[in-house]
């Protein structure tokens, strides 16, 4: 079996690169070793940057993101009973941000992908990438209870932290950096309208606050919770109790409950791993770095990984010259690194960690309070949070 293209994952990164080179005239393949329920009920990310959402548009697969998704123009600040709005548009010169569940960005790819793309594969394992510093990188994989070889000019890795695609560079040539928080996030997903009609993150003694959505009937709500805490401990009015303690506001908003359908636990952790392609192999997303919730930047930056991808490549068909493939890994470190910054940011000046001192709980309150009385610093977290460009 042989194609041009080697994709190993089908999440969001792995589905939109192969739209990408479906659309530009290059083959591909997508490997994904769980079947296709499994990958459309994934729940992770449903922030998408006003880039991500422009490239889904222009790959043919944004129609159903644009009658279904809830554009959001800002978020709220809330802290010390107080509430901050941050105006997107008017800081960012018009960007927004698109509340659509990972899960429905996976729907649609699919789709368009089994319609009009190459073969993609489920239940299909990746084994190994073999001769990734050469010319001809092979993935060897499992399908339908036999192995086989997939030869590909080129293998892209979108197969997540505990894949096989980032083992295939050798130890010797890498470099980690990595930061491990002590809490987590205690997320549900409840039926019941959201309580606000944008995401409200919240500063508060007793911990991080978020209130999101995923629609206008469910609700996502999450809770700083220590590292390691069981989701089956916390009952349900128990967690909305919580939820009430922490957006508490000195005017008269309450916080709608509703039947908890789902709870789950996030560990925080920011991860990335350099460089970001070895040979002909290429790592995208999470095989190459993580970064904690709080920024909204996970599936945005594997989006931004892919697009760089798909311009080098079709600029090495079009011109011959592998300046830009040569130049992957510095391009996407550039981006992910002003990630890694915005997300860390976001995560210490909202998450109150264990034994903070009265002294870091002021500066706290100061950098929020910096924030809602200056334009310059509400227009650097806006313009972070709406999306840094790609490439």
């Amino acid at each position: 079996m042989r194609t041009t293209v080697g994709i190993i994952g089908a999440g969001p990164a792995g589905l939109l690169l192969a739209r990408l080179l479906h659309n530009a005239g290059i083959d591909s393949v997508v490997l994904e070793s769980r079947d296709r329920a499994y990958v459309e009920r994934r729940q992770r990310a449903g922030i998408l940057e006003q880039g991500t959402a422009d490239v889904l548009r222009a790959a043919g697969a944004g129609e159903r993101m644009d009658r279904e998704g809830l554009r959001h123009d800002g978020i709220e600040l809330r802290f010390d009973r107080t509430r901050h709005r941050v105006d997107f548009p008017a800081l960012t010169g018009g960007r927004s941000v698109m509340v659509y569940a990972q899960t429905e960005v996976c729907k649609d790819l699919i789709a368009l992908q089994l319609r009009e793309g190459g073969p993609l594969l489920f239940e299909a394992e990746a084994l190994a990438v073999e001769d990734a510093g050469t010319d001809t990188p092979r993935i060897r994989f499992r399908h339908e209870g036999r192995e086989d070889v997939l030869e590909c000019s080129y293998v892209v890795g979108c197969d997540g932290f505990w894949g096989v695609a980032r083992k295939a560079i050798p130890a010797g040539l890498t470099q980690v950096f990595e930061r491990t928080y002590p809490f987590g996030w205690l997320g549900i997903l409840a039926d019941v309208p959201p309580s606000h009609d944008e995401l409200v993150y919240a500063r508060h003694e007793r911990g991080f606050a978020l209130l999101s959505m995923r629609s206008p009937a469910v609700s996502r709500l999450y809770l700083q919770v220590p590292d390691g805490t069981d989701p089956g401990a916390w009952g349900d009015e128990e967690i909305w109790d919580e939820l009430e303690r922490r957006f508490e506001t000195a005017d008269d908003w309450y916080l709608q409950r509703g039947p908890i359908t789902q709870k789950t636990v996030t560990p925080m952790r920011s991860y990335v791993h350099e460089p970001m392609r070895h040979g002909r192999l290429f790592l995208a997303g999470d095989a190459a770095h993580i970064v904690p919730p709080t920024g909204a930047k996970g599936l945005n930056l594997a989006a931004g990984d892919v697009v760089t991808f798909a311009r080098a490549l079709v600029h090495r068909q079009e011109t011959g010259s592998p300046e830009l493939l040569d130049a992957y890994s510095r391009t996407c470190l550039r981006r992910v690194w002003q990630a890694e910054r915005f997300s860390y940011d976001m995560t210490t000046l909202l998450h109150r960690a264990p034994g903070a001192t009265a002294f870091e709980d002021r500066l706290q309150l100061a950098r929020l309070e910096r924030i809602a009385s200056s334009r310059a610093a509400e227009t650097d977290l806006a313009e972070a949070y709406t999306g840094f460009p790609f490439g």
